[in-house]
């Protein structure tokens, strides 16, 4: 149906003086300094904002050309439209996306929630919020994945952030939210920052600097951390009504939201027992906080990286994923087999475990050495040669 004008009508536009202007419906006539008419748009289409020049006078442009690029738009959005799931009349925007997702994945138990939405809250959100999910493209991800480098985001960082859009884009598809699942871009490589031991003095050091750090909790951390070789995350969302100081176990939900019982040393059982009864909660959280929605502390990376730098490491190679390879491997290089190593680390599978194998391989060349020292050498001259 043709737009009805009543003031942005062509005697009224051949009337405008330089400087002066009109609008109606969204187009705009506008007189310039050398006489010339610029025409614009200002339209909402789909709850997105388009603004465009349309083009001047002199190059042959009118009202009509106004009024077409404006109806264009209308008939692709409505195009659009046709793809979108029963019942929904406007494209999702990415953080309307974000909120479904979250608000889904909590009514399902869905895994790593917390990481979702930490991710989701500071980064993703934050750029891509207000934009269309079907105006997402492969470029848009890769302007996205340079502004985190920007910001000083390590790569394995950004790709946890990415892996985190490509899990929330592939759940909406599979709930029949969006018609198909969103562009993705290749992750960067990352360098292989997990074959970092800590040795004994580097742990003597690092806790040296955690009991003079300011966080109350970072020395327990780093204490449970290397004692156990838990995940960051499974540490932090431990509770003490998990914690059988009897049986040594500490039952923890693991990264793939299944829960297994974490085998503990008698050391740092003895370490719980102590925190859990000086707790105000001897049944709640064992890095409990007030400040978060989750009521349990949701990250030691700034705390950790302090201790780090204060025991002279290297914050870039030391993490709090460190730990864990550490505590692995140090069981491994006891001599203890596949499946007791297993058990200890929560892999799944024992291949995931086999990495480990070559620490046993020292222990036992360490054994070997040693076996060797309490042997009788050989004498050059014990094999007599016989004259033919």
């Amino acid at each position: 149906m043709a737009l009805r004008f009543t003031r942005l009508t062509r005697p009224a536009i051949r009337r405008l003086k330089p400087g002066e202007k009109i609008t109606e419906h969204g187009i705009t006539a506008e007189r310039l300094p050398d006489g010339d008419t610029r025409y614009s748009v200002n339209v909402m289409v789909d709850g997105q904002r388009i603004h465009r020049v349309i083009g001047r006078q002199s190059e042959g442009v009118t009202r009509t050309q106004g009024e077409e690029f404006i109806g264009k738009q209308r008939a692709e959005a409505r195009e659009g439209r046709l793809s979108l799931p029963k019942g929904r009349k406007l494209h999702l925007t990415f953080a309307a996306a974000a909120d479904l997702y979250l608000s889904k994945l909590k009514e399902i138990g869905g895994k790593d929630y917390v990481n979702n939405e930490q991710h989701l809250r500071l980064h993703l959100v934050p750029y891509f919020g207000k934009m269309r999910l079907d105006r997402i493209s492969v470029f848009t991800l890769q302007k996205f994945q340079n502004h985190c480098r920007q910001k000083g985001l390590s790569d394995p960082t950004v790709n946890r952030i990415l892996a985190t859009y490509r899990r929330m884009a592939r759940r909406l598809a599979q709930w029949k939210v969006i018609p198909a699942p969103l562009p993705m871009v290749k992750l960067d490589a990352e360098r292989n920052r997990r074959t970092y031991v800590i040795s004994e003095n580097e742990e003597q050091r690092l806790l040296d600097a955690a009991l003079a750090d300011s966080n109350s909790y970072i020395w327990l951390f780093i204490k449970l951390g290397l004692a156990t070789g838990l995940r960051h995350s499974e540490m932090l969302a431990a509770r003490f009504d998990k914690f059988d100081s009897t049986r040594r176990r500490l039952r923890v939900k693991t990264k793939g939201s299944r829960w297994r019982n974490q085998p503990l040393t008698r050391g740092i059982t003895a370490i719980l027992q102590r925190e859990r009864d000086m707790a105000e909660d001897t049944g709640g959280w064992i890095f409990p906080s007030k400040r978060t929605r989750s009521g349990h502390v949701e990250s030691m990376d700034e705390p950790f990286a302090r201790c780090i730098a204060a025991a002279g490491m290297d914050t870039r190679v030391v993490t709090p994923h460190t730990m864990r390879h550490t505590a692995i491997t140090r069981l491994a290089e006891t001599g203890a087999d596949i499946v007791t190593i297993q058990e200890f680390s929560g892999h799944e599978t024992v291949a995931m475990v086999m990495r480990y194998a070559h620490a046993q391989d020292r222990a036992v060349d360490r054994a070997l050495d040693k076996m060797e020292e309490g042997t009788v050498a050989e004498h050059p001259r014990s094999r007599k040669t016989h004259n033919s």
